[in-house]
């Protein structure tokens, strides 16, 4: 039995879908709501959460993999909280529980962040850390705190492994997460900015993933990123994709630092996440590049679905799924 926590998220959701395709058992951990898509599949839904410990260990019952997925992912100063809950703290409670219920080996989903993103001087890889110099982000520290708590569990003898995504993307909620670049894309948002980063398929993040978890690895982390491109190519890709009027704005630095002021005040009176904030005008206008060779030369027939393929699958997953012309 093979236990998926953030089942209902863009990772989650992918993963089950490939596990159900391989025929494993799979009991997947949910919140509020079963996606539609999976409510008729071959999957064991168990509502619970992972700052719930009774309920966590209940899920965990006779398992012997976990996919830990489920994370907060904002840049809003005012969820610092709930990121310090649900990320440290519940990364906390599922290593435990593993621990408890003898699970055999966990794969946490990390994130690029907590490698600390702000490296222009070098491409980031598996040796680096978060540090106060190199993050901007209070949610690369917690993904950071979190996997100190995976190597912890290490430690006492839970069999693990930390993947540490780029910039996902797929066709999940265009509404919240990295799939609301295709949002913005699609309604023909004018503003680029000359940064870069690294993107990926979510199907070859889970692909890499169950590899992985069924290979005899330990103790590993792994950045997944099929390449690094700037902003303005990726959304330049999805207009193109959508038929949309591409991006011809330049934010400067003075720019962006005027709008996300502008847009924390507003948020004070709306009380909606801000567009931008600090963090994320500072990631956007860096250039960052990422090694992605560890896992390529651990699995040398493993290959990234090139980035102008995975655009134009989306973008039709997309146009199906919201009824788009």
């Amino acid at each position: 039995m093979i236990l998926v926590t953030g089942a209902t998220g863009l990772v989650g959701t992918h993963l089950i879908q490939l596990l159900v395709e391989q025929g494993k058992s799979v009991r997947a951990l949910y919140r509020t709501v079963i996606p539609e898509a999976l409510r008729d599949s071959l999957v064991e839904w168990v509502k619970g959460d992972i700052t719930d410990i009774l309920s966590l260990e209940a899920a965990m019952e006779h398992v012997t993999q976990v996919y830990h997925c489920a994370a907060v992912v904002s840049f809003n100063p005012k969820k610092r909280k709930a990121l310090h809950v649900i990320n440290v703290e519940g990364t906390a409670n599922v290593v435990n529980a593993c621990i408890e219920k003898k699970v055999k080996k966990l794969l946490f989903v990390s994130s690029v962040a907590a490698l600390g993103r702000i490296r222009q001087d070098k491409p980031i890889d598996e040796s680096m850390n978060w540090s106060t110099e190199t993050s901007n982000s209070e949610y690369g520290k917690t993904k950071y705190l979190a996997e100190l708590e995976v190597w912890r569990g290490m430690g006492e003898g839970l069999d693990t492994i930390v993947v540490n995504p780029v910039i996902i993307l797929g066709s999940g909620d265009w509404n919240g997460g990295s799939s609301g670049i295709f949002k913005s894309a699609y309604d023909e948002f004018p503003w680029y900015t000359n940064g870069m980063s690294g993107f990926v398929d979510v199907k070859d993040v889970v692909s890499a993933m169950h590899l992985l978890m069924e290979a005899p690895i330990s103790g590993k982390r792994f950045i997944l990123s099929a390449a690094n491109m700037y902003y303005r190519e990726i959304f330049n890709m999805i207009a193109d994709a959508f038929g949309r009027k591409q991006p011809h704005k330049q934010v400067t630095p003075f720019l962006a630092a005027i709008v996300w002021r502008f847009e924390a005040i507003k948020a004070i009176f709306t009380g909606k996440d801000p567009l931008l904030t600090k963090e994320t005008a500072k990631t956007a206008q860096a250039n960052v590049r990422f090694n992605n060779t560890r896992l390529l030369e651990t699995f040398p027939d493993f290959t990234y679905t090139p980035l102008p393929t995975s655009i134009l699958r989306i973008c039709a997953e997309l146009k199906k799924k919201y009824n788009l012309a």
